[in-house]
C-alpha cells in the first residue's frame, strides 16, 4: 500500500509503483518515476526525467535528478536511470546526462552512496558499487561493479574505474585504475591489488595468485605496456580476472593509466 505524507508534493504525471512510501515535504517533479517499494525519508527532493528502482531507499535532503553542472547543457530532455535496492544518504547529489555524453546517467543495481556523496552528469555506475561519504565523481565517469570509492576522493571527467577496484580516502584520481586494483594519493598511484576485497567476494586462491604474477608482470620497468599486455594475455589465457585487466587496458580511453608510484615518478 502506497503511503503518502500530505505535505509531501507529488506534481501530475509522476509515477509511483506499488507500496512506495514517502515521507514529509518531500517533492517529486512530473516526470519521475518510482518502482515499487521505493522510500523517501523527509524533505528528498527528485526532478527532472529520473527513474527509480524498486527498493531503493533515500534519505533527507537528497537532491537527485537535477540539471547537470554542466555549462554547455542547454535544457536536452537527458535522464537519470537508478537501480534497484538502492541506498542515497543524506545530501546526495546525481544529475542526468547531456547530449555529449549519451544523455542518460546511469546507476547500476544495489549501490550504497553515503552521505554528501556526487554523481555527475553522463557517469555509468555499475552494480554494487559504495561511494562513501563526500565521494565525487566529475562527468562521463565509468565505474565497474564492486569498487569502492573512498570518503572525500575525487574522480576527474573520463575516468574509468575497473571493477572491484578500490580507492583510498581521500584520493585525488585523474587516471584510469585497472580491474581489481587498489590506488591512493594525491595524484593517486596504484599501490597493489584489492587482495581484502577479492578475498571477501570468493575468488579463488588461483586466480588471486596468478592475478598478483600478472600484475607483477604488467608493472614491470622491461618492454612497452603493450607488449607486456600481450605476453601476459598469452600466459594466463583462461584467467577470468587477468582477462578483465588486460582488455580495461587495451580499450583505448582520453586518460592516463594510473601508474605504481614507481613507474610514475620515474
Amino acid at each position: 500500500m502506497t503511503d503518502i505524507h500530505p505535505s509531501a508534493i507529488i506534481e501530475e504525471g509522476a509515477e509511483l509503483g506499488s507500496g512506495v512510501r514517502i515521507g514529509p515535504y518531500c517533492c517529486l517533479g512530473p516526470d519521475v518515476v518510482l518502482g515499487e517499494g521505493v522510500e523517501l525519508m523527509p524533505h528528498v527532493v527528485i526532478s527532472g526525467r529520473t527513474r527509480i528502482g524498486a527498493g531503493a531507499r533515500i534519505f533527507p535532503f537528497a537532491s537527485i535528478g537535477h540539471q547537470p553542472q554542466d555549462l554547455k547543457y542547454e535544457g536536452e530532455p537527458s535522464e537519470l536511470i537508478v537501480g534497484d535496492n538502492v541506498t542515497i544518504r543524506e545530501y546526495v547529489t546525481m544529475n542526468p546526462g547531456t547530449r555529449g555524453g549519451g544523455m542518460i546517467t546511469r546507476v547500476g543495481d544495489d549501490c550504497v552512496f553515503m552521505a554528501g556523496a556526487h554523481v555527475a552528469h553522463d557517469c555509468q555506475v555499475g552494480n554494487h558499487v559504495i561511494l562513501a561519504n563526500n565521494a565525487s565523481l566529475s562527468g562521463h565517469v565509468e565505474v565497474g561493479d564492486w569498487a569502492i570509492i573512498g570518503g572525500l576522493s575525487g574522480v576527474h571527467q573520463f575516468v574509468r574505474i575497473g571493477q572491484h577496484a578500490m580507492i583510498g580516502g581521500m584520493s585525488a584520481v585523474d587516471s584510469d585504475v585497472i580491474p581489481y586494483g587498489s590506488v591512493m594519493g594525491d595524484r593517486a598511484y596504484l599501490s597493489g591489488l584489492n587482495i581484502i576485497g577479492l578475498k571477501r567476494r570468493d575468488f579463488s586462491r588461483e586466480a588471486i595468485h596468478d592475478l598478483r604474477a600478472a600484475y607483477r608482470l604488467l608493472f614491470a620497468q622491461e618492454g612497452t605496456l603493450q607488449e607486456r599486455v600481450e605476453d601476459v594475455a598469452e600466459l594466463f589465457p583462461d584467467n577470468l580476472p587477468v582477462r578483465d585487466v588486460v582488455e580495461f587496458i587495451s580499450n583505448e580511453n582520453s586518460r592516463a593509466l594510473c601508474q605504481p608510484r614507481q613507474n610514475r615518478d620515474g
